[in-house]
């Protein structure tokens, strides 16, 4: 049983740091958002702007940047922390129908809660994640600053991926953007409360 759990541990591990490895002699110009291999950028130095305002730099989460904005998050999401934020890209946010997107910006009290989904009182790194995915055999539970519950695991191709309350499911794209209060962590689509 010892023995699984180990092979299991470090084929995570393996299938982690392989991703950084593939990413880097992959031609960047094309984007997958199906695969975590796709653009897992790392990035070890800390950034000078919290989570916020480094997700407005970045050209990757600035539609998040924008939602935390329009939501009214912005001040929480600026205070000491830490937190994690999984901040769907641009691609993700490109998949909501407009008219979607518009009336949600528009309504803070209703996608408040769906961003708020999206980050995790803590600072968890990827370091951190993958010894959650050790320490709990390959599953870990997050909990949002709301309460409720993120279910991270690795799917068949080693992919990590976090299911929301509905039972679907989105993979990690980018991980450790380090920002002065917090890590944010890219994903392939909107997870749902």
């Amino acid at each position: 049983m010892k023995k699984s759990v180990l092979i299991a541990v470090a084929l995570l591990a393996i299938g982690f740091l392989s991703n950084k490895a593939i990413a880097q002699t992959q031609d960047t110009t094309k984007k997958d958002t199906t695969k975590a291999t796709a653009a897992p950028a790392t990035s070890t130095a800390a950034a000078s702007g919290d989570v916020v305002g480094v997700m407005s730099t970045s050209t990757n989460y600035a539609p998040m940047a924008l939602a935390i904005k329009s939501a009214q998050l912005e001040p929480t999401l600026q205070a000491a922390g830490p937190f994690t934020i999984f901040a769907p890209n641009d691609v993700a946010f490109s998949k909501l129908p407009k008219a979607q997107f518009d009336a949600l910006m528009k309504d803070p009290a209703k996608f408040a809660p769906i961003l708020k989904y999206h980050v995790v009182a803590g600072k968890y790194t990827k370091t951190d994640i993958i010894k959650a995915l050790g320490a709990g055999k390959g599953k870990a539970d997050l909990k949002t600053i709301d309460g409720q519950t993120l279910h991270l695991s690795v799917n068949d191709k080693s992919n990590l991926q976090i299911t929301d309350a509905k039972g679907n499911a989105v993979l990690v794209t980018a991980f450790d953007t380090e920002a002065s209060n917090g890590v944010v962590h890219g994903i392939n689509g909107i997870m749902m409360p």
